[in-house]
């Protein structure tokens, strides 16, 4: 196994991939509104206020891609092209590794699709590194107290110590995460948690609805 090798006190990165197809949604989910603002918006916001040192987003081609790029105006994101979104989340990946500068310590993987999540999630992962120097900082989602009998749900983000990222860029396609290096380095992990609601993603109409009525009502 790889050595705790990076100083936690080195630049941490936050990576946003947005090229997914939007299959279920019937169109780009990226740029489906929610709340009047591009829902790809929310999430590059959360990032943006976090505290990372740079901000990279993973954007699929065509007409999708610039529409990302003009939600995402005036906030201080690089772009990256993933040139085959259909292989999935791993070639956004892999594109996003590839694209990022020379030095970084860490980086912080998000989803476009999760609006919810807010600054506060991403400082808390990048937090949890720097006291730590882990080699994996996870997030998981659950209420406990509300229902004690449901185990959390580990999802995204997902931040990983620059000394992994050759092999983040080599997850199989049908790998998420990736999950073979969560498995791999579980006893290193630190896991952070956060409540249940905070998981939704929106891949469909129903559940970009279900975010409208969370926003209005928290």
């Amino acid at each position: 196994m790889t050595g705790r090798s990076h100083a936690p006190q080195g630049p941490v990165a936050g990576v946003l991939l947005a090229a997914g197809l939007g299959t279920r949604m019937g169109g780009p989910k990226q740029l489906a509104l929610l709340a009047g603002r591009p829902l790809v918006r929310r999430a590059a916001q959360a990032l943006a206020d976090a505290g990372h040192d740079t901000l990279l987003c993973a954007v699929p081609p065509g007409e999708v891609g610039e529409g990302v790029r003009v939600a995402l105006r005036g906030l201080p994101f690089a772009f990256v092209v993933n040139p085959d979104p259909a292989r999935g989340l791993a070639s956004s990946l892999r594109a996003a590794v590839g694209a990022l500068p020379a030095g970084v310590a860490a980086v912080n993987f998000a989803l476009a699709d999760m609006p919810l999540l807010t600054a506060g999630v991403h400082a808390a992962l990048i937090r949890a590194y720097r006291e730590t120097g882990a080699p994996v900082v996870l997030a998981e989602y659950g209420d406990p107290d509300a229902d004690p009998g449901v185990a959390p749900v580990r999802a995204p983000p997902h931040l990983f110590r620059a000394d992994l990222l050759a092999a983040v860029q080599g997850a199989p396609d049908a790998d998420h995460g990736p999950r073979h290096l969560i498995r791999e380095y579980a006893a290193q992990a630190v896991t952070l948690s956060f409540p249940a609601r905070l998981l939704l993603d929106v891949d469909t109409p129903q559940a970009l609805a279900q975010a409208e009525a969370w926003l209005r009502d928290p």
